[in-house]
């Protein structure tokens, strides 16, 4: 038997969410990237709740099962910008996301980059 892993989710968390009819349906379409708005407790089996927004679309998710949700923390969405090769001359050598961080740094009036640590 295993353990099961309880996740608080907050308002602005990114979450990869399943539409669980969808995908036991066989329906294409069944996952996606929301930000969370709000949770809230169902009045009948006291089980928290969540309503998120599906980032690609807009669109509202209301009553989310947290069991179909999964925490996309900010870590590894920022991993390719910390680990880049900063010292490489070849920016190709960075990935996109490093790149457009040091595009935004530079377009904010910096004209250098920040010091090392």
């Amino acid at each position: 038997m295993h353990a099961t892993r309880v996740t608080v989710y907050t308002k602005g968390d990114f979450a990869l969410f399943r539409d669980a009819k969808k995908f036991w349906a066989g329906q294409p379409g069944h996952t996606f990237v929301g930000r969370v708005e709000r949770s809230w407790r169902h009045p009948e089996t006291r089980k928290v709740l969540y309503d998120l927004v599906e980032l690609s679309s807009n669109r509202p998710e209301a009553g989310v099962d947290p069991a179909y949700m999964r925490l996309l923390p900010a870590m590894d969405a920022m991993y390719d910008i910390d680990t880049a090769p900063l010292s490489e001359p070849d920016t190709g050598a960075m990935t996109p996301a490093a790149v457009a961080w040091l595009r935004q740094h530079l377009v904010q009036g910096a004209a250098t980059l920040p010091a090392q640590r």
